[in-house]
Order: structure tokens, then C-alpha cells, then sequence
């Protein structure tokens, strides 16, 4: 017998008992759907089996850990699925491409058609397999066997993952015959996937999922047309340089022409943003160009891209924070926890800003302010504007979009653009990289290096950070006349050298060290790029420093 301590509680099991079936003891004390354990201070699948003492505690489905096992879990339950609908040899691959919304779009290659007689084979047979409750099983492979076994499946990109893997052996997935390789945990059993959709979508499949607020919910679908042919265009920047995972960057790296493709992508960020200042000249009547996006973004540095790019028209560009109508500190709205809520439309005061802005609009000089984030209160310091006939505001902040934040300003003299780090390569074809991973590991560097921020503080802040986007700055993506995306396709290998010794700076005991962890095991199949031969107006200057803009 072994001694098992949860939440304080010493119970005795025989030894080989999984943690699954402790799991279902205490399920009862948690309001969704327990997903994985953590067996003294390590996370462990609750497939797994109790060899000795230990302490263990839950990790539920609408926590980031859990709710991202589940959404892997019901990614190779989809794709398993497609291959038996689809017939022997029949689907080439399927990649996961990235995420809109609840939903995952999904493209898919081979001699099928997606039609809705197809998608509702393929929704009835992911059914079954669930209510058969099949195990996902898990097997560490020596990396020449697993190269093998997916070769043998026609898994490419997998082969070329794991030529750069530094471990000798790789866990590999196994449901009901079919073998797969996933960046991260699984649940134990496909029984534990009740909640899914798959739908048409545009040339592809969207699987759509419950979100960690909502476990066992499912959302409505979103098209969400604009982030589509967004991120669509990212992953044509990335096909026309064979980059479409972490493999084919790898191989770019080796190659030894990697300036090359920093200069190329480069040069596209660049066509796209003078792209989005013609639309702004040829609309005409624009005074007001509005910038909104999540943290880390690149908005500071987009924002000088596009005033040079504005002023090869004739216009001069004013940069202008949002954040300095930020309402003094001691009027600033608090959250549900007590702390002062930066986030929210009531911690600016929108009506001094839509009065300064009628009043330049009519010909007015106005003074405009500045907040002083040290003390806390909002200065004026002499910055006189006067807007003549060429002059235009590029204003910047996570408002922008929102219409009460400008509702006194004509519609005509605005342009809003909404700025995303929208991640645009895979590690695999069934694993993609989530977008706030490349924004957290952003934030972190810039932190760290402008106001000597531990990683740790940053990773602590985060879900708070996520929680204002969600409700302040996604719900108006789509309402933006101009969408753009700021990621490059090499930066998470520059930002890899900036971000380790952050990360191993977390301690073991420490609630940021699983998030850590996580991050640093991802960080490992990049092959490290020096950031000496990126241009001094890179957005990723703005996160690394030595931007030529101050930024």
C-alpha cells in the first residue's frame, strides 16, 4: 500500500493504481472536469499509476493546462476519425493551421471533398469513438524508431522535427491504431471528450471546442472573416519561403541563409504596412487613425512604421498614447479583487479626449497631456497641437477600437487598424503554436530588459492581461477596417536566447515554475538565431532593444 495525500486528506492505495481512479474520488469538490494531476510538484497524465508515497493535487478543464489537454486530446480523436472516414489512402495530411476564436481551422489534403455529408460522417464517427471510451495510450520510442513509424504514416514534418531533437528517446500517442506525436498531455480516455463540433469551413474544417471559462459549454461559431484572411496571408508569407513549421525553419537556419529570410520577411511586414497607409490616403478625410491590439503586439513600433510610411504621402503624422487620458490614479476603477482595474474603458476619461479631438478637428490649438505612470496623475507639459490640412493623429492604445471610447468623432475621419503577434508557423502539422505564447515570451524579454520585471511577475500578471483582452480589445477585432500582423517567422528563435535564462530563473516551488517549465520545453526545438543582422526598425527590436525608434 501506498499513502496518497490530497489536499491535505492521507488515503492508502494499492500501489498501480492510477490516478484517474483517485481523480474520480474527488472529482465532487471541483466544478468541471478533472484533467491531470501533478504527483509532488511534477504533472503527470491520470493514465498514470501511483508507485509510492506522494502528494498530489488537480488540474480541471477550465485551467490552461487542462483545457489545452483537452483540446489536444480532441485533435487526434478528429484526425483519427477523418482517416477512417476517409477511406485508406485517401487523406494526405491534415494540418492545423490556427485558431478562430472557440474553433480550430484545420486545411486538409488528399482525394476527398469536404462537404457536409462528409463532415457529418466525420461528426458521427468522432461520436463513436468517444462513447467506445478508447484509452490514449503513451509509449517513449528511441527517436530512429519513432522517425520511422511516421515516415511510415506519411508524417514528414514530424521526421524533420525530430532530426533536431537533442533526447534520444520521444513520447509518442496511440488511439485505437493510430500513432501520433503531441506537444504536450492527453486526457486518459477519448470518454473524457464530450463537448465538439467540426464544421465547413471556407476550404477547410473548423473544429470548434468549449473554452476553459466554459467547460462544458460549447460556444457559437465565429467567422471572424477579417482575423481569417488575416492569418490566410501569414501562411502564404510562410509557404512562399517553405516555412511552415519549426522543421522547415530549422533547415532555413542550417542552410546558412537566414538573412535572407529575415530581409524577406522583413520586406513583407514593410509592403503591408505602406499597403494599409495608401488605404489611408485614398479613403481621404482621415485625421484620426486608430491602432488597438493585445500586449506585446509591436503597436509602438507599427505605429512609427506606418507615420514614415504616411509621410511619403505628404502627411505629417502625430503619435499620439491613449494611455496618457488615463484618469488620475485616485479616480482609477478597481476589479472584483480590489486592484486597480488599468484595464477598462472607465480608467480613461473619454470625455476630455473626444473634446480634444472635436477641438482639433474644428481648427483648434489644443494642449494635449501626458500621464505620469510614476505619480500617477496627468500632466500638461506644453505639447500644443493645431491639425492644418496634412496633418493626421496616429493614436495607439487597447480603445482604439471600441466606438464609445471616439463615439463624438465622425466616422469618416477614423481609420482603425487592429495589430496581432498572430503565430504563423507550427511545431508540427497537428501542433500548432498558440499566439499568446509568442506574445508572452515578447512581453517577458521587454519587461526584463526596460523595467527589470522577473519573468516570474510576468507570467503571474498574465492571465489578468489576457482576461482585459478578451473582454476590451477581441470583441472589436472585426470591426477594424485594417487588419495586421506583426509576428515574424523567426523571431521565436531570437527571442529563445533572451527568454531561457528568464525562465530558469523560476524556482521549482513556485506557481509560475509549471508555466516555466512548459515554455522552456518548447523553446527547445528552435535552433537559436542571433539577433546581430536584424534590421534597426524590426518589431522585434521593440521586445530584444537596439530599435532605432524609442520605443
Amino acid at each position: 500500500m501506498v499513502t496518497v495525500t490530497v489536499n491535505g486528506e492521507k488515503k492508502e492505495y494499492e500501489a498501480g493504481t492510477t490516478y484517474e481512479t483517485i481523480a474520480k474520488e474527488y472529482q465532487g469538490h471541483y466544478d468541471s472536469r478533472i484533467a491531470l494531476v501533478t504527483v509532488n510538484g511534477k504533472i503527470r497524465e491520470l493514465f498514470k499509476r501511483v508507485k509510492k508515497d506522494c502528494e498530489v493535487s488537480f488540474f480541471t478543464m477550465s485551467t490552461p493546462a487542462g483545457h489545452a489537454t483537452y483540446v489536444r486530446s480532441a485533435i487526434m480523436l478528429m484526425v483519427k476519425a477523418l482517416q477512417d472516414v476517409t477511406g485508406e489512402g485517401e487523406l494526405e495530411k491534415v494540418k492545423v493551421e490556427f485558431a478562430i476564436g472557440p474553433g480550430y481551422y484545420c486545411s486538409v489534403k488528399g482525394d476527398i471533398i469536404l462537404n457536409q455529408e462528409l463532415v457529418d460522417r466525420l461528426n458521427g464517427r468522432m461520436r463513436e469513438l468517444v462513447e467506445a471510451n478508447l484509452p490514449y495510450t503513451k509509449k517513449t520510442y528511441p527517436i530512429n524508431d519513432a522517425v520511422e513509424l511516421f515516415r511510415s504514416q506519411g508524417m514528414k514534418e514530424k521526421e524533420k522535427l525530430f532530426r533536431y531533437r537533442r533526447s534520444s528517446y520521444v513520447n509518442v500517442y496511440c488511439l485505437d491504431g493510430y500513432y501520433d506525436y503531441y506537444y504536450g498531455y492527453m486526457l486518459p480516455s477519448t470518454g473524457y471528450v464530450e463537448h465538439f463540433e467540426v464544421l465547413t469551413y471556407e476550404d477547410g474544417l473548423m473544429l470548434l471546442l468549449p473554452e476553459a471559462q466554459t467547460p462544458d459549454r460549447m460556444p457559437e461559431a465565429e467567422p471572424r472573416k477579417k482575423l481569417f484572411e488575416t492569418l490566410k496571408q501569414s501562411d502564404e508569407w510562410g509557404n512562399m519561403q517553405h516555412i511552415g513549421t519549426i522543421g522547415d525553419l530549422n533547415d532555413r537556419i542550417c542552410e546558412g541563409n537566414i538573412n535572407d529570410m529575415i530581409l524577406v520577411q522583413e520586406a513583407l511586414q514593410e509592403r503591408r504596412i505602406g499597403e494599409i497607409a495608401e488605404d489611408i490616403v485614398k479613403r481621404g478625410g482621415v485625421k484620426f487613425v486608430m491602432i488597438a491590439g493585445p500586449s506585446s503586439s509591436g503597436k509602438t513600433t507599427f505605429s512609427h512604421r506606418l507615420s514614415i510610411q504616411l509621410r511619403t504621402y505628404g502627411l505629417t503624422p502625430h503619435p499620439i498614447a491613449l494611455d496618457d487620458y488615463f484618469v488620475n490614479r485616485e479616480n482609477t476603477p478597481k476589479d472584483e479583487n480590489g486592484n486597480y482595474n488599468f484595464e477598462c474603458l472607465e480608467a480613461i476619461d473619454v470625455e476630455q479626449f473626444n473634446k480634444d479631438m472635436l477641438d482639433l478637428l474644428a481648427g483648434k490649438t489644443v494642449e494635449l497631456p501626458s500621464f505620469n505612470f510614476k505619480t500617477g496623475q496627468r500632466e500638461y507639459r506644453g505639447n500644443v497641437k493645431t491639425l492644418g490640412a496634412e496633418d493626421i493623429l496616429v493614436l495607439e492604445g487597447i480603445h482604439g477600437l471600441n466606438d464609445a471610447m471616439s463615439y463624438a468623432l465622425p466616422n469618416a475621419s477614423k481609420y482603425k487598424i487592429y495589430i496581432s503577434a498572430l503565430t504563423s508557423i507550427n511545431i508540427d502539422d497537428h501542433n500548432r503554436i498558440p499566439t499568446t505564447d509568442g506574445r508572452l515570451l515578447r512581453r517577458m524579454v521587454r519587461d526584463a530588459r526596460t523595467r527589470g520585471t522577473p519573468a516570474k511577475r510576468t507570467i503571474g500578471m498574465w492571465p489578468s492581461v489576457r482576461k482585459g483582452e478578451e473582454e476590451y480589445i477581441f470583441p472589436f477585432q472585426e470591426s477594424a477596417d485594417a487588419m495586421f500582423n506583426s509576428v515574424l517567422i523567426y523571431e521565436l528563435a531570437v527571442l529563445k536566447q533572451y527568454a531561457e535564462p528568464l525562465l530558469f530563473g523560476i524556482g521549482k516551488g513556485e506557481p509560475e515554475y509549471y508555466e516555466a517549465k512548459r515554455l522552456l520545453k518548447f523553446l527547445e526545438y528552435f535552433i537559436g538565431v542571433s539577433s546581430d543582422n536584424l534590421p534597426k526598425n524590426s518589431i522585434c527590436r521593440e521586445f530584444i532593444g537596439g530599435s532605432c525608434f524609442h520605443v
